[in-house]
């Protein structure tokens, strides 16, 4: 025989309840799908160019004992190409008028790949003191730190929704004690325990988490992906690396779930506090 609960929300409460609790879980998903998705592209951005670097010498004195450097350390490279005069020159154009004065200040370059990140710190090593050596790594730096700050952004965004939902719940489940206090007091005339009225409200809460956590998370995921698609088709630096694996797919999946049971859990501390308070 199906046991029905003793007190349940009022028809407002309940649905007031499951817009905002699917609505807070919207929010949530969405933001930890940002923060992995951009924690993917800061860490496949970071691998793309950590074996990358350029050389750069000023002095064409210094040109000749570069290339040596360069030649006898061959093993350790994967690929080299050095950047010509008129391939500066193209770059530089749209800033600095007069290629012929400009000339004179171009420095000779190399953009250098090597096969392992041990051959890259020992190859700057040997480079004369006059030569810069630059990875892209360290040049990018700016642009992988401003997608660990939108991580933390989002993950702070992700804090904040979740006690939303804390703050929520133990609104409404004080709200509704307070409805039934009539019930509570017979309840507690009878014998019945603190655990026992507040199994009660977590049953209530549990039926609207499921059905509002699910409607969100089955709202957000299209949504993400279009985040994920609009920035792959821009194709432009750590935009283009966004993406997320199998692991934070199931850890998105796996955030409702929790969200339902920390509304549980909510429901049943501030139960018991208001009763043991009344």
């Amino acid at each position: 025989m199906k046991k029905s609960t003793v007190f349940s929300l009022v028809h407002d409460q309940s649905i007031f309840m499951t817009i905002i609790m699917g609505l807070l879980t919207f929010l949530s998903v969405l933001a930890l799908g940002i923060a992995l998705s951009i924690g993917t592209g800061a860490m496949r951005w970071n691998s793309q160019w950590e074996l990358f670097a350029t050389i750069q010498i000023s002095n064409p004195e210094k040109v000749q004992e570069t290339k040596k450097v360069i030649t006898d350390n061959s093993s350790q490279i994967d690929s080299i190409t050095e950047v010509t005069q008129k391939q500066m020159q193209d770059l530089m154009a749209p800033w600095i008028s007069g290629g012929g004065v400009l000339k004179n200040y171009l420095p000779q370059m190399w953009e250098v790949k090597f096969k392992s990140k041990s051959d890259l710190e020992s190859f700057a090593k040997k480079l004369p003191s006059e030569a810069r050596f630059l990875t892209h790594a360290t040049a990018l730096k700016a642009s992988t730190s401003a997608g660990w700050k939108m991580i933390l952004i989002s993950t702070f965004i992700l804090i904040l929704t979740l006690g939303a939902i804390g703050v929520c719940i133990s609104y409404i489940a004080r709200n509704t004690a307070m409805l039934h206090k009539r019930e509570l007091e017979i309840l507690n005339q009878i014998g019945a325990s603190d655990n026992f009225v507040a199994r009660q409200m977590q049953i209530i809460v549990a039926k609207i988490s499921i059905i509002a956590c699910g409607a969100g998370f089955l709202a957000a995921t299209p949504i993400l992906l279009l985040i994920l698609g609009a920035a792959h088709s821009a194709r432009v630096g750590l935009m283009a690396m966004l993406g997320i694996s199998g692991t934070g797919w199931f850890t998105l999946m796996l955030l409702p779930i929790l969200i339902i049971v920390f509304s549980i859990w909510i429901t049943k501390k501030t139960t018991i506090k208001i009763l043991e308070n009344s």
